[in-house]
């Protein structure tokens, strides 16, 4: 098995590959791994097949016409650990694939930048500014810590591309491919290059041509940054542009925090990529049952457990406070969920719960405002309509006593309970409360 993959998607360029393809083998070469060449033909008319065979590179035709469509069949046929894509055309030099190979411990994607510190290109003013707006509209409307979203100088961990699927046909793959990428949390590294113009021939870019899908891909991706689908969900509501949502997410965040100060190492069961995660005392830890959420949470310095509940990966007693904020309403009603809390908390340690309560108007109102405005959100997902009432009484049955409770927004319920070794607790509405 080839440890690297290079992927050409190709339409006309014979004449630069004839060129390109010794000078390549060369490169690859000189890196001492074992490597394939894959040209990923468009429906080329010219001799763009025969080139390939002359060259020991693999020619296959992709069925069709469109760049994103080269590149999805060029992924599909690669074999190696990682894979690397670059042009035909002599506008990325094949010499600096080897800066490329040796960062790619850095990151599970490497980004040949023309526009992070250190880089640069040349190219006509006209289509220089064309390229910044094309650039600043996914990476800033879309949230997207890239500069350089057009390269496609690019090498990949082959397990990132094995898990998205391109919908976009031509050069606005690349935009898709990054944000599918960084939504499922894996890194992304821009390092600065020096593009060059193309060899021979012309563009394949047409402007006005590609410009409608473009926008049709924004559109899609501006959905899919703005859903659970998206591993950061949580991690960007807190710095939302909406301020409601920014204001919610700051609020519940400095409730929970504000309940386990200086009580110990925390489990915060369902983390997700929440702020709450990086903020909670020092030997905390994260579960959550998405591997995408997990990738984004790395940045908190947490160890991090995959799963979640009905059954909690760890031993009896082993926290001091369990934190579980915004999860219990997406799982099926089951009495067994506040013995587990209990079975992994410590003699008389503190359990967080956080969820809608549902008894409330103020929810309900919520819910119906946030589902309209946020319709790829969280609101269609709460499968389980918990109240005050009916948490109180399953709480106390499993021997919480229930200590204070807070509100966000008058609708979002937050309960700190304390597990009191089987005693029946007070009644609970007789906690403190606070809107």
């Amino acid at each position: 098995m080839p440890e690297l993959s290079v992927v050409i998607p190709a339409w006309n360029e014979a004449s630069n590959l004839r060129l390109l393809l010794p000078r390549l083998h060369a490169a690859l070469a000189a890196l001492g791994v074992g490597c394939e060449v894959i040209v990923a033909d468009a429906g080329s008319s010219d001799d763009t097949a025969g080139v390939c065979r002359a060259a020991d590179a693999l020619f296959l035709d992709v069925g069709g016409r469109g760049y994103g469509l080269a590149l999805a069949a060029g992924f599909r046929r690669a074999a190696g650990s990682h894979v690397l894509t670059m042009d035909a055309d002599f506008s990325h030099p094949e010499s600096f694939l080897r800066t490329l190979w040796e960062r790619r411990g850095e990151a599970e994607l490497l980004v040949a930048s023309r526009y992070c510190p250190g880089g640069s290109a040349r190219m006509p003013l006209s289509r220089r500014l064309l390229s910044r707006t094309l650039n600043l509209l996914f990476s800033v409307g879309l949230d997207l810590p890239v500069r350089d979203c057009s390269s496609g100088y690019r090498l990949y961990r082959a397990d990132v591309l094995a898990g998205i699927d391109i919908r976009a046909r031509d050069f606005d793959a690349l935009q898709e491919i990054l944000i599918r990428a960084h939504a499922r949390g894996h890194r992304i590294l821009e390092v600065p290059f020096a593009y060059q113009p193309r060899r021979h021939g012309a563009s394949h870019a047409r402007v006005l041509a590609f410009g409608v899908q473009y926008l049709k891909t924004f559109g899609r991706m501006w959905r899919l940054r703005n859903s659970v689908e998206s591993g950061d969900y949580d991690l960007r509501a807190f710095d939302s542009r909406i301020p409601p949502q920014r204001w919610w997410q700051r609020r519940r965040h400095r409730i929970v925090t504000g309940f386990v100060a200086g009580a110990g190492p925390v489990l915060d069961v369902g983390c997700g990529s929440s702020r709450i995660l990086g903020d909670l005392p020092a030997g905390s830890v994260g579960l959550d049952p998405s591997r995408d959420k997990l990738r984004h949470a790395r940045r908190f310095g947490r160890r991090l457990v995959q799963g979640g509940l009905p059954r909690l990966p760890f031993g009896d007693g082993t926290f001091p406070v369990v934190v579980c904020s915004q999860v219990i309403e997406h799982i099926a009603p089951d009495e067994g969920l506040w013995r587990e809390f209990r079975r992994v908390l410590a003699p008389g340690g503190i359990l967080v719960l956080g969820t809608p309560d549902y008894g409330r108007l103020s929810w309900r109102v919520t819910e119906r405002v946030y589902g309209a405005l946020v319709p790829g959100g969280y609101a269609d997902e709460h499968v389980t309509r918990h109240t005050r009432r009916s948490l109180a009484a399953g709480l106390v049955a499993a021997g919480f006593e229930i200590l204070e409770h807070r509100y966000v927004g008058g609708g979002e319920l937050i309960l700190r309970c304390r597990s009191d070794g089987g005693k029946q607790a007070p009644d609970p509405g007789a906690g403190r409360s606070a809107s």
